[in-house]
């Protein structure tokens, strides 16, 4: 059922003929721990070890860590494991994704506001290079979602754009990149994310398109991909229901079920009309889009059941190991369907030549891996795309700028925010003083020459309270509206730095303090020169619609922030173009 010797495996007979000796060779166990991938919960060799021996797992995918902890870790799963392993990480942004100390490009949003595929190659190639380094060989990237609802908040930023032969594209240099060092893409999350607006983190999800529509979008991008050899495909937890019907016409509704759990979009869309022959792998299987469509006992064999390959996660490796043994011996894994999950599997390893090269020498000596780790050559990559990135979306105040020392000596800085939430601080989303991108603008201004005034909430004031205080102060809220020529008489100019993070929320949308005569909320577009900046998600514009001049950096990266005050004071122009509808569908947001 498996041609090994077609894309994108292209084995000789003597691979093949080590892929099915081995499969034979193997106990139930280790036929079963092959179809796992494991998220480590530790990097010590008593760990690994003893993940590799008790559970005979395929596949890792762990977090991110200094370079030269993940060497060690992966050095010691490759020497130590029986079989070799497929090594993920989540290059999506750059080598950043394999180690902490790697080479972040950008965004997939802002590599293509850049407008040049050249940087999507070169965002692969640092990917590839760093990664294959510290001994990963395989990547849950490129991300392939075509994004047509801005309300979307998990790929707001981690989509090429709207344009499914711009996602294409893209998509396709990135790949070329990252295979120059030897790592297998994974393209995700079939069927496609972007449609809706909800994340399937958090909850069911649904590409609502017809098949004819989405033939032209997301059936285009993975043809394409297909076509030109992509080996993997990351199954997202989101339904297809036109597509499920179309193969089962008998379906009703109550039968959806999301893609990794649906035999009509793997065997039928992805196997049979868009002739995938690679290897297929689950989303994560903690995610509600999953757990919620069954019990996790039955959730893990019909996963393989349904055609896909690996499934990614354990929960806890005794039960999710039992439960997916049990489902082989009571035939919801059949014994062909095993038998074809492990030969991808096995077959991937050995287009990886895994099965030739020396255990030893898989990974790089550790000094040469190293020194690959964050060049500098690398690193100014990441400066180039920025200063092509920084889009000016909407300029309809077109004497807001330049700014500069002389004209508008006296800047109000504003910091504008979405929810806060642990998680979100962890990853670098704000709450801790200083770490808000309007500081760092702020700096480089009074750096330049400004006087700055960064703005303090009413938020910020009520941290500094008790109980008691914060209450008299909500209480009179409105006593904090002013007359606005203490705006105009104190200020030449007023920047408001947007940072909002839709990571692990429903939503991707600011978070307004309940004033709105004060100066959180930009009411004075009118009153005085106004410009709004989002250094995150590229659809602010939404909430702020009134503001006549709206930029889109993408991210606050220091050199990205030093770019984008050069581009406000005219030492260098924007040249950004924006791959998504920035308006947001919104005839406001244009005026």
């Amino acid at each position: 059922m498996v041609d090994l010797a077609a894309k994108p495996f292209n084995l000789s007979l003597e691979d093949i003929a080590w892929v099915r000796e081995t499969i034979a060779g193997m106990s139930v166990d280790e036929k079963i721990g092959q179809l796992f991938v494991n998220m480590g919960s530790s990097r010590s060799e008593e760990y690994l070890t003893g993940m590799l021996n008790q559970y005979h797992i395929g596949a890792v995918r762990y977090n991110p860590g200094p370079a030269a902890e993940i060497w060690e870790q992966n050095h010691i799963l490759q020497t130590k494991s029986k079989i070799p392993l497929l090594i993920a990480a989540n290059t999506e942004a750059g080598g950043n994704g394999a180690c902490t100390d790697g080479t972040y490009v950008g965004w997939e949003v802002k590599i293509a506001a850049a407008h040049d595929a050249k940087w999507a190659y070169e965002m692969g190639r640092v990917s590839g290079v760093e990664a294959s380094a510290i001994g990963c060989n395989w990547s849950f990237a490129p991300i392939v979602d075509v994004m047509r609802n801005w309300r979307n908040p998990i790929i707001s930023e981690r989509s090429w754009g709207s344009d499914p032969d711009q996602v294409l594209e893209l998509s396709r240099e990135y790949m070329r990149g990252i295979m120059e060092s030897g790592i297998m893409p994974a393209a995700k999350h079939f069927p496609g994310d972007g449609i809706d607006e909800r994340d399937q983190h958090l909850s069911a999800s649904v590409n609502s398109l017809s098949c004819e529509q989405w033939d032209a979008t997301f059936g285009k991008v993975y043809q394409g991909l297909i076509d030109d050899g992509l080996p993997s495909i990351m199954v997202g937890h989101i339904m297809q229901p036109a597509y499920q019907k179309h193969f089962n016409p008998t379906m009703s509704d109550d039968d959806l079920l999301p893609a990794t759990l649906s035999p009509e979009l793997i065997g039928g869309l992805l196997r049979g009309k868009l002739r995938f022959n690679g290897v297929l792998v689950t989303d994560a299987s903690h995610m509600v889009g999953l757990t919620g469509a069954m019990k996790r006992s039955d959730i893990l064999p019909a996963v393989i059941a349904a055609g896909i390959d690996l499934f990614l996660f354990f929960n806890d490796p005794d039960e999710d190991f039992a439960w997916m043994k049990a489902g082989y011996e009571n035939g919801v894994i059949s014994e062909a369907r095993l038998q074809e999950a492990l030969e991808r599997i096995l077959a991937l390893k050995a287009k990886l030549r895994l099965h030739v090269v020396p255990r030893e020498e898989i990974l790089p000596p550790k000094a040469e891996a190293m020194a690959r780790i964050g060049l500098t050559e690398n690193r100014k990559i990441a400066a180039r795309v920025a200063d092509e990135a920084i889009t000016l979306v909407k300029n309809k105040q077109p004497e807001n700028l330049p700014i500069s020392p002389e004209r508008t000596p006296r800047v109000l800085v504003v910091a504008v925010s979405g929810p806060q939430n642990p998680i979100s601080r962890a990853f670098g989303g704000g709450g801790e003083e200083g770490s808000h991108p309007a500081d760092k603008v702020a700096a480089i201004l009074r750096d330049r020459g400004y006087t700055v005034t960064r703005h303090e909430s009413l938020l910020d004031k009520l941290a500094q309270l008790d109980p008691q205080e914060q209450a008299e102060a909500v209480k009179n809220v409105y006593a904090g509206k002013a007359p606005i020529a203490n705006l105009t008489d104190k200020y030449d100019v007023v920047l408001m730095i947007s940072k909002i993070d839709g990571l692990m929320q429903p939503t991707e949308r600011v978070m307004w303090p309940a004033t709105k005569g004060t100066v959180d909320i930009p009411w004075y577009v009118y009153e005085i020169p106004t410009l709004y900046v989002s250094t995150s998600t590229p659809y602010a514009l939404a909430d702020v619609p009134q503001v006549k001049t709206y930029i889109n950096a993408y991210d606050d990266k220091p050199y990205t922030l030093e770019a984008l005050v050069d581009k406000l004071e005219g030492k260098s122009e924007f040249k950004g173009v924006s791959p998504v509808d920035a308006f947001c569908g919104k005839i406001d947001a244009r005026i």
